[in-house]
């Protein structure tokens, strides 16, 4: 069963889109180190880094607000790095109590913590990029390809199997449940019970989908078992990479490079 809105593979005929997987996939792990090794407080290449990132959504044709949008999911995740903007030593900036500690705000915290929130959010876009412009199977074989851990490719793709198989059994439960919910048009009488009451029902679908996910689950491996499944993605050869990929993949890595070592230059 196709759940759409688990899938992030979005169809284009980009040229991002028709980039060869093993490319993409090189690049991207790239950009992110680059984007990860930057020091704190480079802003102008923040500023040249999220213009690339602007360019290669433009060229992908998958929508600067789709993106942006879909990039905004992992701002709370930053507020993990909070701790930086009163731990950093440095110069001041702000001081207030909170009961008995007082906390005060560095500008090399706030400083690091920008940084730490705009790298987060520039390399949380190349990874969406990557995620709706190539298949999950492609990004399998790449994997493979770049000698990724075979436990780890497998792992990755049991994991998307299975989220595929859990979300069935969401919705199975799901249309279970209001088939067997009476509803009423009177305006002073509401369909269910108490919070409490309504609480117990949401524990026991939470346990019935447990355990019917794992029994489902278990039926699914020895599907694959029986078919000859031995822990490897396999798939058709991939074609060897002709002198354009490469010419890519090189100009892509001179760029990032450049793009590194300005940072430092700036920011050091």
């Amino acid at each position: 069963m196709h759940i759409h809105f688990l899938d992030p593979y979005r169809p284009r005929q980009s040229l991002i889109h028709r980039l060869d997987a093993r490319i993409k996939l090189v690049l991207a792990l790239a950009f992110i180190l680059t984007v990860g090794l930057t020091p704190p407080g480079a802003w102008a290449a923040y500023v040249l880094i999220l213009a690339v990132v602007l360019s290669i959504v433009i060229l992908s044709e998958l929508g600067v607000g789709y993106v942006l949008k879909r990039a905004s999911l992992a701002l709370p995740f930053i507020l993990a790095a909070l701790p930086v903007l009163f731990t950093t030593p440095g110069e001041p900036l702000l001081s207030f109590s909170v009961g008995p500690w007082v906390l005060t705000v560095t500008l090399p915290g706030l400083e690091r913590f920008l940084s730490i929130a705009i790298k987060s959010w520039i390399s949380v876009q190349i990874a969406i990029v990557l995620a709706a412009s190539t298949a999950f199977p492609d990004l399998l074989m790449a994997m493979r390809a770049v000698h990724f851990p075979r436990l780890l490719v497998s792992t990755f793709s049991l994991m998307w199997r299975y989220l595929f198989i859990l979300a069935d059994e969401v919705l199975r439960l799901t249309r279970a449940r209001a088939a067997r919910s009476g509803q009423t048009t009177l305006p002073n009488l509401k369909s269910g019970g108490s919070i409490a009451w309504r609480a117990r029902v949401t524990g026991g679908m939470a346990g019935n989908l447990f355990l019917r996910a794992i029994e489902r689950s278990d039926r699914v491996y020895m599907a694959m078992i029986s078919r000859g499944y031995d822990g490897e993605a396999r798939g058709f050869p991939l074609p060897a990479l002709r002198l354009g990929h490469w010419l890519i993949l090189a100009l892509g890595l001179g760029l990032l490079t450049f793009l590194l070592s300005f940072s430092y230059l700036i920011g050091g």
